[in-house]
């Protein structure tokens, strides 16, 4: 498996299903009135699982991820289905990572204990706010005291947990987001995401801020809400280990740590992306989007792709540097010079480095800096050139 670094694989199961669309949502998520044959609708999962183990045999994972959508509206069993299909076609590790993303609703914390004896190890919780006002403009449908429960029962039902929380809301000033963050640190453990907002075109809150109702902070207030996360993470020994992840050191989230390494992964599931090594050529694949669509493609031919491209040794490269440099680790020189067939150009990495954005580790890694990482698309623009 050329240039799959220590043999690194995993598996993203996309759940499209929601009880309702967030403004700030990007993701192929689909609210669904009424009841569906959700065993039927699993099969799909089963059979496509089967057919992206024939085109990548013998692999070894070490993740499981079920993303969405809200995965957590699934049943147990449906998950344990899947879980057990990929055991099936392919080895998991003992000690496999497998998360399930769940809302903090009391029906779906109520599920936690079946997900957990299904397979699932590890939960992330979108609660996205410790503040009521701010939930419902996000529109979420919990309240704070349902999203601290859940946290708490997540804790004590998983080896392994975390949560969500979006800064740099409409309005929010760089004291309401202190406060809250310090009030959330107290209640993480070992991992934590905090997600600068940003407006995805195709989102209500891009409608909204094209029609000029949506105001969000500029540019430098932003630096500024992003600074103040990284002492107070920091601080209370949660630091970055990725730009919008926080870990106690060993509990870093294993399945996103594949895709910033960029390792191999299977998608399975509507809209689900995969990066497939196929006869030494890196592909990449991507399902059809519109739920019951992908089912009906799945059992017609076995699975739900629509989009599978083999990467040029450019495209390797220039995938590498965006993953990879969103990483506190850095990545190998060597490596991007592997996947890419060239060397980035070491003028370019002195200036970068003139300006405070780079620097290499004692291992030899090339890292974005502190400084580096607010203008990161422009700092891999310039080393991609």
């Amino acid at each position: 498996m050329k240039n799959n670094p220590n043999d690194l694989f995993g598996v993203y199961v996309h759940w499209p299903f929601c009880a309702s669309k967030c403004p700030y949502c990007s993701f192929n998520s689909h609210v669904h009135r009424g009841a569906f044959d959700e065993d039927a609708y699993v099969a799909a999962y089963e059979r496509e699982i089967a057919h992206a183990a024939q085109l990548a045999p013998n692999r070894v994972v070490q993740s499981i991820f079920f993303g969405g959508g809200t995965p957590s509206l699934m049943s147990p069993s449906s998950a344990g289905r899947i879980i057990n299909a990929i055991v099936k076609h392919w080895t998991v590790e003992p000690r496999a990572e497998i998360t399930l993303e769940a809302n903090p609703t009391s029906v779906e914390v109520d599920r936690f204990r079946g997900f957990r004896s299904a397979g699932v190890n590890r939960v992330s919780l979108g609660v996205q706010s410790l503040r009521a006002g701010p939930l419902a403009e996000l529109g979420r449908r919990h309240s704070v005291e349902e999203a601290v429960a859940a946290v708490r029962i997540a804790q004590s039902v998983f080896e392994c947990s975390s949560f969500d929380l979006i800064y740099a809301r409409p309005r929010q000033t760089l004291k309401d987001w202190e406060d809250e963050l310090k009030e959330a640190l107290r209640m993480a453990q070992g991992h934590i995401s905090l997600y600068q907002l940003t407006i995805e075109q195709g989102t209500r809150y891009f409608d909204l801020q094209v029609a000029g109702k949506l105001k969000i902070p500029d540019e430098d207030l932003a630096a500024d809400f992003y600074e103040i996360t990284q002492e107070l993470t920091a601080a209370a020994g949660l630091p970055a280990y990725e730009i919008s992840n926080h870990a106690r050191p060993g509990q870093e989230s294993e399945h996103n740590m594949l895709y910033w390494r960029y390792g191999e992964y299977a998608g399975i599931g509507p809209g689900a992306h995969g990066r497939l090594m196929i006869n030494n050529q890196r592909h990449a694949t991507a399902d059809e989007k519109i739920p019951f669509d992908w089912q009906k493609n799945v059992m017609a031919r076995g699975h739900g792709m629509v989009v599978d491209d083999v990467l040029t040794w450019e495209e390797q490269g220039d995938e590498f540097l965006v993953m990879g440099l969103r990483l506190k680790e850095g990545i190998s020189l060597a490596r991007f010079t592997a996947l890419s067939g060239r060397q980035i150009n070491p003028a370019q990495i002195a200036a970068l480095k003139g300006y405070g954005f780079v620097e290499t580790l004692p291992n030899g890694n090339l890292r974005v800096t502190d400084r580096g990482l607010p203008v990161l698309d422009a700092v891999v623009a310039d080393l991609a050139a």
